[in-house]
């Protein structure tokens, strides 16, 4: 079992692979042009970015080049997964012994000769029980196939996650949504209402946000309002907004959690309205544009899968439909600025499932409830 020969270097990262992957959660990444190295990603890690470097620096000179090809690396990295800030944990086997590694912003060098050196700062403080779980005694064959064998079950329990997440699902609320929005406009045609401008007063009889009557008690039109629409034009466009969205968005969060998203939404964007606006406001616009909210998180937590979709969809048609509505005065940007809010606070507070920790959680328990008070503060009490 034993009988093959390792190369020193290559033993060292198959064990330090092994590590971060199996115990530390971070997932490899394909970086083009490079030889003779490993990356590896954790959003959530101490260093977001881990870099295994098997080359031979020999001078100083090579080191210079080598960092400034690291930060090339890391620019090409934040660009591609929208990040703002990135550390990297840049991991030297083979460096002269007359070589000495220099600080650099936002990258920390150290070198590894030896599986042992993991035992010593910063590893210990940063990974403190990396000498405890990295694995030491196999060897040869007998290490290749543990290495390979656990690396294998750990992506595929991340497959099965992905697979779960983005599979086709059977879409409940989003169709039974686009059912009452139809149906309420049905019923005020059938008070006579014209299909081409509904007035005020059908709009404000059956539950239009206006800002007085919300004060003088009538909640309900907070949420009654974004299942109205002013005419046939505003009802097709929301309704094929909320139908392409809201079926995206359902099928990767879950039936319950796009509720809860879509309603808090359009509650949000009630309030921001209320408080800007002093005219009716209707319409699912401002729902939806929580629902954008909801996947602007959502797709931040899968940029590895949706970073291109994010840049090139999801956050150019908010900006678009943002400068749009500040652009018209017809439309109630307010509701569509507070249901954006709303809803990315919201899928902050439910969690994205095997991607959220628990203090992602919290925080976002915490930030949604405040944001919400501080809005029913401003309405009711100012």
């Amino acid at each position: 079992m034993n009988d093959v020969v390792i190369q020193k270097k290559d033993d060292i990262v198959m064990r330090l692979i092994h590590y971060f992957i199996t115990e530390e959660n971070y997932t490899p990444i394909v970086v083009r042009g490079v030889k003779d190295e490993v990356w590896l990603e954790n959003d959530e890690g101490p260093y977001r970015i881990i870099r295994i470097n098997s080359n031979y620096i020999h001078n100083e000179e090579q080191f210079k080049m080598d960092i400034f090809k690291t930060q090339n690396v890391m620019k090409q990295i934040k660009k591609k997964t929208l990040a703002l800030k990135m550390n990297v944990l840049n991991i030297f086997l083979d460096v002269n012994e007359n070589v000495k590694l220099k600080e650099i912003k936002n990258i920390e060098s150290i070198i590894i000769n030896d599986i042992n050196d993991v035992n010593t700062k910063p590893m210990t403080d940063v990974f403190p029980n990396i000498n405890k779980k990295i694995i030491k005694n196999e060897e040869g064959l007998e290490l290749i196939i543990n290495v390979t064998n656990d690396i294998n079950k750990k992506t595929e329990k991340e497959n099965k996650i992905y697979e779960e997440t983005f599979k086709p699902k059977k879409i409940l609320f989003t169709n039974i949504i686009i059912a009452i929005c139809i149906l309420c406009f049905a019923i005020m045609l059938g008070f006579g209402a014209n299909p081409l401008g509904i007035n005020g007063s059908i709009l404000y009889l059956f539950g239009g946000n206006l800002k007085e009557a919300v004060i003088g008690g009538e909640i309900h039109r907070l949420i009654t309002s974004a299942f109205l629409h002013a005419s046939i034009f505003h009802l097709l466009f929301n309704m094929y907004a909320l139908f392409i969205i809201g079926n995206q968005l359902e099928n990767y969060i879950g039936k319950f959690k796009f509720l809860s998203v879509y309603l808090v939404s359009a509650l949000s964007g009630s309030l921001m309205s209320c408080v800007f606006n002093s005219g009716i406001s209707v319409g699912a616009s401002g729902a939806i544009f929580g629902l954008l909210g909801s996947l602007l998180y959502f797709g931040y937590h899968y940029r590895l899968y949706l970073g291109s979709v994010l840049k090139s969809q999801i956050i150019p048609l908010i900006l678009i439909n943002l400068l749009f509505g500040f652009m018209n005065p017809r439309i109630d940007n307010a509701a569509h600025i507070g249901g954006l809010i709303g809803g990315y606070l919201t899928t902050m507070a439910l969690g994205i499932k095997d991607k959220s920790s628990k203090a992602d959680r919290i925080n976002g328990i915490i930030v949604l409830t405040v944001y919400l008070l501080f809005m029913i503060y401003i309405l009711f009490f100012r």
